[in-house]
């Protein structure tokens, strides 16, 4: 049975916590003993265009309620739109008849298609699965006129009265009262949707959706493109002038056409005259932020006061922001967040080009896998990767541990998570207290491990892989170059097999320039020959390698060589690891499963102080660091 179709049977909490996939004590705990209006807290943040907007923040039990209902209900929304559009893109996303190619994320799929049977109506895209304001200004590309309308006091609009009776009355759901009045407990506060709970933009969404037709449909009569996100409304048109039955401006002073005006009254909304304005072709227009002139992008002078943060930060390590008109220190999360917006936008450009120059940043794809990627990058996705190794490898907050591969990172993760209490310098506890008032111990880990993907290909050139690393051996000293600010503050520690594998980093260890500056641990072994066989070897400023340790025998090993028996037979779909003597690679379990499914999954039957060594080494690189940085 659907979801939709379970909620439309069902009448009581208890097959309702059910459908929420929680237990009914939760459920009536949180709303009738606890009870919704003890569990938020209220703070106000900055609106770019001025003034404040307040934010009710739920309680972290509510908040988790609040994310089961919202994932519930788009669940819905996604059955709903399936059985009116079966052959849409979202609903049958590889369409050949479009060309759309298997590896592209949904948000870049076309959301303008000619051929009717196949298209599904891309009206509201704020808090929308697979929609987003990229989408949405997409629908306004290169347009002659562009309306921007702001709804007045959006959220404030839905009280209880109207989110239970939407889900009665509405004939996509007609739920039981008791579901439809449980639905609203979860959802309102001081009754109205609040800003800040999980729930609140699906459920806007969909008593907005009424409104979203009858605009929309108002927009094709005289041949406009209508899109909202969220309380912002659009409308566009390649008319020369815009029509006066929507919109009319004269001397700067904008009337309401009267069946736009009536539209979004008899739906229970207002327009914010303030914001009300008409963008022409030879001027910049925007839609949510984005400029939409020729192709969705940023402002210039936001990714100017971006690049300004960069090179600051690049040369000082520090950057200012402005926050409430006043100069503070900037942070550089906040940072890498801007920069990622940035980012999506150019990525999503990059993928509407014919074809695209390159699919969710594989670089095989465009038949450059044994080339540099920096001939491919724009100018500001080269400041972007400079962002990204300075935060990786610079100005890393902790010690910064890159492995072959993924598998060692849940390796060494879980092995300093069983033996924390015996590395502090690698993972710490702290005194917390919990909402409730119940105090816990929080794990913090001290390192930070290198995650491999496919955007870290594209800027790093770094995918895993010894071939990979050897990359940043070789150029680790010119890439740092470009950072004139303080020496860095911790060690980078490049973590590898003592194999056949990084034959070619031994050989660049071994050989000029790096065998005259390198430095073996324990003292007296031999750059020339002896590197291998080192605790740890320091090759310049920041950088490290660490090998595995040689067997008792001096003979190779990989980090799965560390495990005992015990470990290495544990099975998963009936197959083990398998001991050293008797693995065999191509029946025995793969690499990815023991590590994800025995290492990590079952961590606390693992022994593993065969790792020990590992870990110490990596401790002592630490401690090394200090005394010379």
């Amino acid at each position: 049975m659907s979801k939709l179709n379970y909620l439309r049977s069902i009448s009581s909490k208890p097959e309702f916590a059910k459908a929420l996939n929680i237990s009914p004590k939760f459920l009536t705990h949180t709303l009738y003993v606890v009870r919704p209006e003890n569990q938020y807290h209220t703070f106000n943040i900055d609106k770019k265009s001025g003034g404040q907007r307040t934010i009710n923040a739920p309680s972290d039990e509510l908040k988790s309620l609040q994310a089961a209902l919202s994932n519930l209900l788009l669940d819905c929304v996604g059955e709903i739109n399936a059985s009116k559009y079966p052959k849409s893109q979202l609903a049958s996303p590889k369409l050949k008849n479009n060309k759309i190619d298997s590896d592209y994320s949904a948000e870049v799929l076309k959301i303008k298609i000619s051929n009717s049977a196949i298209r599904q109506p891309s009206l509201s895209h704020g808090f929308t699965k697979d929609r987003s304001i990229i989408t949405n200004a997409m629908m306004h590309i290169g347009k002659k006129n562009i309306l921007n309308i702001d709804l007045e006091n959006f959220f404030d609009c839905f009280n209880f009265g109207r989110v239970r009776g939407f889900f009665l009355k509405n004939k996509n759901f007609q739920f039981n009262p008791e579901i439809a009045t449980v639905i609203a407990q979860i959802a309102c506060y001081e009754n109205k949707l609040p800003q800040g709970s999980p729930c609140s933009p699906i459920i806007t969404n969909l008593i907005a959706h009424s409104l979203d037709i009858q605009l929309a449909s108002l927009a094709r009569k005289y041949k406009c493109t209508y899109t909202r996100y969220a309380d912002d409304i659009t409308f566009s048109t390649n008319l020369s002038t815009f029509p006066t039955e929507i919109m009319a401006e004269e001397k700067g002073i904008y009337t309401s056409g009267k069946k736009l005006k009536n539209e979004i009254e008899r739906a229970g909304f207002s327009i914010n005259d303030k914001k009300t304005r008409i963008q022409y072709k030879n001027s910049r227009q925007d839609v949510t932020g984005l400029v939409v002139n020729k192709k969705p992008n940023v402002k210039n002078e936001y990714w100017r006061t971006v690049r300004a943060k960069c090179n600051s930060l690049f040369k000082t390590g520090r950057f200012m922001t402005t926050k409430n008109g006043v100069e503070v220190e900037g942070n550089i999360n906040e940072l890498e967040g801007q920069l990622n917006f940035i980012d999506q936008i150019d990525h999503y450009n990059r993928m509407r080009q014919k074809p695209p120059l390159v699919s969710e940043y594989a670089i095989k794809k465009i038949g450059i896998n044994d080339h540099s990627t920096k001939e491919l990058l724009t100018g500001r996705e080269k400041t972007f990767s400079q962002f990204l190794y300075y935060k990786s490898f610079y100005g890393n907050d902790k010690p910064t541990i890159l492995c072959e591969g993924k598998t060692d990172n849940i390796y060494l993760k879980s092995a300093i998570s069983e033996l924390a209490i015996n590395y502090p310098n690698l993972a710490s506890f702290t005194s917390e207290i919990s909402k409730k008032g119940i105090p816990y111990k929080k794990y913090n880990l001290l390192v930070n491990f290198f995650e491999y993907s496919r955007r870290t290909r594209f800027f790093l050139e770094l995918f895993g892989g010894v071939g990979d690393l050897k990359k940043i051996i070789l150029n680790f000293e010119k890439s740092q170059r470009k950072y004139q600010c303080s020496n860095p503050k911790n060690p980078v520690i490049i973590l590898l097999d003592n194999d056949t594998g990084p034959k070619d980093i031994v050989a660049l260890l071994q050989r000029k320039p790096l065998v005259n500056k390198i430095t073996l641990v324990p003292q007296g072994l031999d750059p020339k020959t002896d590197v291998r066989k080192a605790q740890f070897i320091h090759v310049t400023r920041n950088l490290y390698v660490i090998f595995t340790p040689l067997d008792p025998s001096g003979n190779a090993t990989d980090i799965e060589y560390f495990f005992d028996d015990k470990t290495r037979l544990m099975k998963y779909s009936g197959k083990c690891f398998n001991t050293v003597k008797n693995r065999n690679g191509t029946t025995d379990l793969s690499k990815d499963n023991f590590a994800t499914h025995i290492v990590k999954a079952q961590k606390k039957g693992v022994d593993f102080n065969g790792l020990k060594p590992l870990l110490d080494s990596i401790v002592s690189v630490i401690k090394h660091y200090d005394t010379i940085k």
